[in-house]
């Protein structure tokens, strides 16, 4: 219980911090996406924000034995560069530039009620269901009654 609680605090905050930064607004979205026409370059300045307060809040968790609020620390267990993560950073990259919303920000923005929002976070629940069950069936036999190992992933 007290895990679930922590988590609907940080999610209070993460939303709170994307609409106050503007991230949630699709035109500031394109306008930053936009650097061969009129970019506007303050959302940078959000990302390095929360680059920062990110880099301390993992230097903290990683001096700790144990995390707070869980049993096990959830690092990732994949670093190379591979070609999941390139085709995966160009269909982001795609979705994010056509539309305008990315994936925490779109969920912040649910509270509207505007369809394009719902259709958005719809479909793109639907293509992670989909990539999860193709990942799925690409993993070897797990024995009876466990999970397969996927990985770790942001965002």
């Amino acid at each position: 219980m007290k895990a679930i609680l922590w988590g609907l605090i940080c999610g209070l905050i993460f939303g709170a911090g994307l609409d106050i930064s503007h991230m949630t607004e699709t035109q500031k979205v394109q306008g930053f996406l936009d650097i061969f026409g009129a970019w506007d370059p303050s959302l940078a300045l959000v990302m390095a924000a929360a680059l920062a307060v990110s880099f301390l809040g993992f230097a903290v968790a990683r001096g700790r034995a144990r995390p707070l609020f869980t049993r096990q620390n959830l690092w990732p267990i994949k670093a190379a560069i591979d070609t999941p993560i390139v085709a995966g950073s160009v269909l982001f990259g795609a979705g994010w530039g056509l539309i305008g919303f990315c994936p925490g920000p779109a969920i912040a923005d649910l509270a509207t009620g505007a369809a394009p929002v719902v259709f958005f976070v719809v479909a793109m629940t639907v293509g992670m269901v989909a990539q999860n069950l193709v990942q799925r069936r690409r993993l070897p036999p797990t024995p009876a009654g466990q999970e397969p190992a996927l990985e770790a992933t942001c965002g």
